[in-house]
């Protein structure tokens, strides 16, 4: 199309269409009026009217987004073009590569629609092109792209041509500081070794994996990843690559590629089948290498409402009224990826309105969230939790959000902000809820400080969830039952499930996980056994005795209702014998 599509970017479509010479200004006033009954689109309506093709109408779209039009009418893509994108790339985004310079990185795309920027930012960043772009024919491009790109690429094809590839041989070694900075910067940029990490996080990602991770050793380079908490391993590719994907991840993360010696973490963004998803970075050096973790934060991916994180009715209710109260400090505790940040976030959704002021001071910012003022904790730059704490009650909060009680001086701060009057939400790292007290007075709190603020301790394990589409009831050994110190006939009419194995669980008989939940309402009688400084022992009995369901019951519960396996529970949950 003879037209420069800058000068009309943003302009009506009339407008364009009358520039390019394809209507004139009465056949547009024509279709207007027609438009004012007839709820059509304009362009729509000058088709039908017969002033204009349907080819037309999209390079005017594309001219108003500031793009060119290119017509693919009879194109042919040659074999460098069929290689230069993985066809899980072409068939995501619903683009056509129709020029490339291998040498400047420079690829020309045709896309289906003008709002598919996304398209552009990935495949720079993901890839490492110099992405132009221009619109075409939607129904020319849905055909190229069947014709020629429908064929599913896997990972072991891509690791297989790597291997034989000679080109890489000479970036091996145990953790070689020397490689060259040229080699290894153009192994990073290495068509196939970006073809490589593409298909391995779109694998991981549709998969559902939490992390995934690239880990040299002396004499291989591993790839796994992990789902529903269990590590997978994926093809791995020959050891000399290591350096070349590390590199690539370094770039797609703006990491330093020189620096092999000391730890780098870095973030990148990407939007995967239209959601959006972040990448947390972090490089390791080891004895053989670097080694890297990808920890995959797939947004749509997490339940972010109170009503839907898997408490029973009895449980929400209870965590309900916990964070209902004006003031007061409520604990979630757990090990390490137990889905304690989800819980805070879950219930601060419920909490974000426009009367409340909330603030949290977070070790990551885990996701972003409207509404909430999130501060991120840097110790490089002073900006400890106990320095974020004692600002924040200089902005009128109503809610704070503690990341981790780490140190006497974090409890102390939550103890004086719930003290003058503001709800504080934070985590621990213990075993159960009644261990968590004794944990916040090793920490150095003083027991009565300790009785005058804390509310409630939410204890929370996550257990893989019985895959749905391959779910069968069994009847357990006897051993089994013992393990969760069961007798046979204490199960008498009870009914147990578990997965057989299928294409939709990767065989592993789960699919997604489900939370247990351990809810510790402090009482004025559990304050005065705090305040004789009672044992973990004491503190439970009590807590039992007042309707505190433990993790194991909650864990026994899910079983009998066919949701998780012994298996699952016995692993995640402590026997109820002190």
């Amino acid at each position: 199309m003879d037209f420069d599509p800058v000068e009309m970017k943003g302009r009506k479509l009339g407008r364009v269409l009358t520039k390019m010479g394809k209507v004139t200004r009465e056949q547009v006033h024509e279709a207007l009026a027609v438009q004012k009954t007839k709820k059509s689109r304009l362009g729509e309506l000058l088709v039908e009217l017969g002033y204009c093709s349907k080819t037309d109408v999209a390079a005017a779209l594309a001219g108003q987004a500031g793009m060119p039009y290119v017509d693919l009418t009879g194109f042919a893509l040659s074999d460098t073009l069929k290689d230069v994108l993985p066809a899980d790339s072409v068939r995501m985004y619903e683009v056509i590569p129709i020029e490339y310079n291998p040498t400047s990185r420079r690829l020309k795309i045709a896309m289906k629609s003008p709002d598919n920027f996304r398209a552009v930012d990935d495949l720079r960043l993901l890839m490492g092109f110099n992405v132009d772009a221009a619109v075409g024919d939607s129904s020319i491009i849905e055909s190229l792209i069947k014709k020629h790109f429908a064929k599913v690429e896997s990972v072991t094809e891509v690791v297989t041509s790597l291997a034989a590839d000679k080109k890489f041989e000479g970036l091996g070694g145990r953790g070689d500081q020397s490689i060259d900075i040229d080699a290894l910067a153009a192994a990073a940029s290495d068509n196939q070794v970006i073809k490589l990490i593409n298909l391995v996080l779109m694998q991981a990602i549709k998969d559902r994996a939490s992390d995934i991770h690239f880990e040299p050793f002396e004499n291989e380079f591993k790839m796994r990843y992990r789902i529903d908490g269990v590590l997978y391993e994926m093809v791995p590719p020959p050891k000399q690559l290591g350096p070349a994907i590390t590199s690539r991840i370094k770039v797609m993360s703006n990491l330093d590629i020189a620096e092999r010696r000391l730890p780098q973490d870095g973030r990148i963004e990407l939007t995967v089948g239209g959601k959006p998803v972040d990448l947390r970075i972090a490089i390791l050096p080891t004895i053989h290498g670097e080694s890297c973790v990808m920890r995959v934060l797939d947004r749509s991916n997490v339940e972010l409402a109170l009503e839907r994180i898997g408490l029973r009715p009895d449980d929400y209710d209870k965590v309900t009224k916990l964070i209902s109260r004006p003031n007061g400090i409520v604990v979630v505790t757990g090990p390490t990826g137990s889905g304690k940040t989800t819980t805070l976030y879950a219930c601060l959704s419920k909490l974000n309105d426009i009367e409340t002021k909330i603030l949290t001071a977070e070790d990551p910012v885990e996701y972003d969230i409207d509404g909430l003022c999130q501060c991120q904790v840097n110790t490089e730059t002073g900006n400890t939790f106990g320095k974020l704490l004692r600002s924040f009650l200089r902005q009128d909060p109503d809610i704070i959000l503690v990341g981790e009680i780490r140190d006497l001086e974090t409890a102390q701060i939550a103890v004086q902000a719930s003290l003058t009057g503001h709800l504080v939400l934070s985590t621990l790292h213990t075993n159960d809820a009644p261990s968590s007290i004794i944990r916040l007075i090793d920490l150095g709190m003083e027991p009565f400080l300790l009785t005058a603020t804390i509310e409630g301790i939410v204890a929370q394990r996550l257990v893989r969830a019985i895959c749905k589409h391959c779910k069968e009831t069994y009847t357990p050994r006897e051993e089994e039952l013992m393990e969760l110190n069961l007798r046979p006939e204490d199960v008498a009419g009870k009914q147990f499930c578990r997965g057989k194995g299928c294409d939709n669980c990767n065989k592993s008989g789960y699919r997604g996980r489900m939370a247990l939940f351990e809810i510790m309402v402090v009482d004025d009688e559990m304050r005065e056994l705090i305040m004789k400084q009672a044992n973990t022992g004491v503190l439970r009995a009590h807590a039992r005795k007042r309707g505190m369901r433990s993790l194991r019951e909650c864990g026994l519960l899910a079983i009998y209702e066919g949701l998780t396996t012994i298996d699952e529970v016995v692993r995640e949950t402590l026997s109820e014998e002190d």
